[in-house]
């Protein structure tokens, strides 16, 4: 052993550690795991945990399974021939049974977001746009997004992608689309106006009828009273009205008395001390 140098140790242990890291790979939660041995794929993904492989001919591509958000813009023609574009704020997450098809076909998140994610939300796009006008789009905003939903979540699933949300962050028109909505909302805005004026109007004129309807009864009794009681309450009560009213001094001199046929006779009274009888 005169000729062992310490210095091969060091290489020995060396390579032995190295050897055990690429002999073990960890897999960590919300990840999975596709196991290439020689270039080709083997079936079955590695899950969370520990897993061993052949060192230095295998290696492993490790897939982020938590959500996923893209913007990915669209555009489409709607069903009245107006174009329409939009953009989409996506959610996914790829399905962990399915990640090794994901190698296989397309390689890295970024490959799966141009090449799948972003061609499918056009043509799902373009089957909900076409169902309906362009009117329709912006006014059924949340029927658009439920047609496109449903598109996109059948055409994604076959490629191992799991839709969980989508929201609508843009939604665009023509330029001269916009104004015809501007003029047909102000159009709109000034006939409810006048349905409510013509509302008005008529309860109004309503009011007037009730108050013409009123009025004439009251006349009605007063007529009545004045048949009953030969008019003297009436003519009494309106004197008084015309004094109040009119702003008129009370009279100097009162008539008052007995008639001949059992009424009231006048009689004078001075209220300044004067008497005449």
């Amino acid at each position: 052993m005169k000729d062992w140098n310490p210095a091969n140790l060091g290489i020995i242990i060396a390579l032995l550690v190295l050897l055990g890291l690429s002999s073990v790979v960890i897999i960590n939660p919300g990840q999975a795991g596709v196991l290439s041995i020689l270039g080709k794929a083997r079936d079955g993904a590695l899950l969370e945990g520990i897993h061993v492989k052949a060192p230095f001919i295998s290696r492993v591509d490790v897939y982020d399974l938590t959500v996923q958000k893209f913007e990915v813009p669209a555009q489409s023609s709607t069903k009245d021939l107006q174009d329409l574009t939009a953009r989409f704020a996506i959610n996914f997450r790829l399905d962990a049974t399915e990640v090794v098809e994901v190698r296989r076909k397309q390689g890295s998140l970024q490959n799966i977001v141009s090449k799948i994610i972003a061609p499918q939300t056009q043509e799902s796009f373009k089957i909900a746009a076409s169902r309906r006008t362009v009117e329709e789009a912006i006014t059924q905003r949340e029927v658009l997004k439920s047609d496109f939903d449903d598109a996109l979540s059948k055409r994604l699933e076959k490629y191992g992608i799991i839709v969980l949300d989508t929201s609508v962050v843009d939604l665009d028109f023509s330029p001269e689309f916009a104004q015809a909505v501007e003029e047909k909302q102000i159009a709109e805005q000034r006939a409810q106006r006048a349905v409510y004026v013509a509302r008005e109007a008529e309860q109004e004129a309503l009011a007037e009828v009730n108050r013409a309807k009123g009025k004439a009864e009251a006349q009605r009794l007063l007529a009545e009273t004045l048949k009953d009681q030969g008019g003297k309450l009436v003519l009494e009560k309106e004197a008084i009205e015309a004094w109040r009213q009119g702003g008129s001094q009370m009279p100097r001199v009162l008539i008052s008395g007995s008639g001949k046929d059992g009424g009231q006779m006048p009689f004078l009274l001075n209220l300044n001390g004067d008497s005449k009888g």
